[in-house]
């Protein structure tokens, strides 16, 4: 019979944020839709209908921040010309659109998005709307969620969009840059390191050693995890996609230390599905072309093939171009 350690709320908050929630951060950048996002998987326009969706949670997250800036939990994380997103993202999303950013909430793709509002979506920003209301304090666990989130895995994120949507210019992509502590230039992982270590050291300062107080945060934390989990499933399936493991995205995880990019992924079941139906090929046909490939590449190895084997050889190949 397993036992379950209590919590030792002697601990400071954010050792506790980090060891409370391990597993509903793990359920959340291991859902499906995190796994389309981090690998870059989404089709355009459903990644621009997620950057709305953010645009709204950061709205009403930084709104309920800047009300209650001088609350003593939140006063010494509040840094807006560091942390604030909602700006950015509304230029992104004006990029992605080619529309002016004044005029990007009158696109239909948004009207759409906001008349008929997926539910977890709603559901985020409810709550946000009602902490910042009458719960301030419990911001601070939806701050950390995402703003480390952004800072840790985000910035693996900002490599997959860029390549995914055509973006390496840097144009679209400036939710995910964060400037340096007390400077005007873009940050480097350094600098992240940095960034997270002071916003570390605000949580403990402003939360203190309250003991109900850091089970509360802890508490909503983990609702935190939930909705951003909701807001995944709100995503809708890529028509096409390749497979390969999912990244860490969300919360507090290590901030990557190198560029290098995952292993080359292998094209799903359902990639061919869709290149069948587009291109018109038949899964026979595509059998064929590869049996063809393969004894090619036998015949390239071994300098020659029996005349038999030669013969079918031709006839796969043959049946490939008829097939197509």
């Amino acid at each position: 019979m397993s036992v379950v350690a209590e919590t030792d709320y002697s601990l400071p908050i954010s050792t506790l944020l980090k060891t409370e929630t391990a597993a509903a951060h793990e359920e959340a950048e291991h859902s499906q839709g995190a796994g389309w996002l981090t690998r870059g998987e989404l089709d355009k326009d459903e990644y621009i209908r997620f950057v709305m969706m953010l645009y709204h949670v950061y709205e009403t997250l930084e709104q309920g921040l800047d009300r209650h800036a001088s609350h003593p939990v939140l006063a010494p994380i509040y840094n807006p010309t560091l942390f604030a997103r909602t700006q950015s993202l509304s230029a992104d999303i004006s990029h992605l659109l080619q529309v002016p950013e004044s005029s990007w909430q009158s696109h239909p793709m948004h009207a759409q998005l906001t008349s008929n509002p997926p539910a977890p979506f709603s559901a985020y920003t409810a709550r946000l709307r009602k902490l910042g209301e009458s719960q301030p304090d419990a911001l601070l666990a939806h701050a950390y969620v995402r703003y480390l989130g952004d800072l840790s895995g985000g910035q693996f994120i900002k490599r997959r969009i860029a390549k995914a949507y055509g973006l390496e210019d840097g144009d679209g992509l400036s939710f995910y840059d964060f400037k340096q502590l007390g400077g005007n230039a873009s940050g480097t992982i350094g600098d992240m390191k940095k960034i997270k270590e002071w916003y570390r050291d605000g949580m403990d300062k402003g939360v203190g050693n309250d003991p109900a107080l850091k089970a509360r945060i802890i508490d909503e934390a983990q609702i935190a995890f939930q909705l951003n989990t909701g807001l995944f499933t709100a995503l809708r399936s890529p028509k096409v996609f390749i497979s390969q493991p999912t990244p860490a995205a969300l919360g507090d995880p290590v901030t990557p230390d190198s560029d290098s990019p995952p292993s080359t992924p292998l094209l799903s079941m359902k990639s061919v599905e869709a290149m069948q139906a587009t291109s018109g090929f038949s899964m026979s046909s595509v059998a064929a072309f590869l049996l063809a490939l393969c004894l090619a590449q036998l015949l390239i190895v071994f300098g020659g093939l029996p005349g038999k084997l030669e013969a079918v050889l031709h006839s796969l190949a043959s049946l490939f171009s008829a097939s197509s």
